[in-house]
């Protein structure tokens, strides 16, 4: 049986991962593909525990532990249900991976990127995604969406500004080391546009 495909939607909160991932998923499962749709933190029951505490405002949680806690729910998830989907020929779309762990741990904590990385090889094995669709807007666009909603704001989403431009800036940083994989898309187009390019940057795996 051919192996599935890993493909990872990344962006600042607000840059419309969500959205872009539930159109993915209708418009590759009228292809004819298994595609199951999957969020970090969380997917399988504990990693949704570790996404309580990691997304809880009240909590104090220090920045070492947050980058393990992360990583700690994205090898429960890659064990227990990326794998064995991948294994079983089915198409994962992943609402973020490790590359936000490197953006908001390595960089807006100030963690090292490296550092953070390497934790994460260990949490998923090694697990690379096929593709990567990076979500691209300004912090401040992202924020206003953010705030537009109606979930309360969490503990990452109560963060300054500058913290959310040391994100934007690894962002960039990361799409310009692996522009093979990582492919950009501008986040200020609208829904139907944005998943249009989206499809253009995975049509090769289609």
């Amino acid at each position: 049986m051919t192996r599935g495909r890993l493909i990872t939607i990344e962006g600042l909160d607000g840059a419309g991962k969500t959205t872009l991932a539930s159109g993915l998923e209708g418009v590759l499962a009228a292809r004819g593909l298994d595609v199951r749709l999957l969020r970090e933190p969380g997917g399988v029951a504990a990693a949704e525990r570790v996404r309580e505490l990691v997304k809880d405002p009240a909590l104090h949680i220090g920045a070492r532990a947050e980058a393990l806690l992360y990583a700690a729910a994205r090898a429960q998830l890659v064990e227990e249900a990326i794998e064995p989907l991948l294994e079983s020929g089915s198409w994962v779309l992943l609402d973020r991976f490790v590359d936000s762990s490197l953006a908001y741990q390595g960089a807006g904590r100030k963690l090292g990127i490296e550092e953070v990385r390497a934790i994460n090889e260990f949490a998923t094995g090694g697990l690379r995604p096929d593709r990567t669709l990076l979500l691209v807007l300004e912090p401040d666009l992202g924020r206003s969406r953010s705030r537009s909603r109606a979930e309360p704001v969490d503990r990452l989403e109560a963060e300054g500004d500058d913290f959310f431009g040391r994100i934007a800036a690894a962002y960039r940083e990361l799409a310009g080391q692996d522009g093979g994989r990582i492919r950009v898309i501008d986040a200020t187009k609208p829904a139907d546009e944005v998943l249009a390019s989206a499809l253009r940057e995975l049509a090769d795996l289609i």
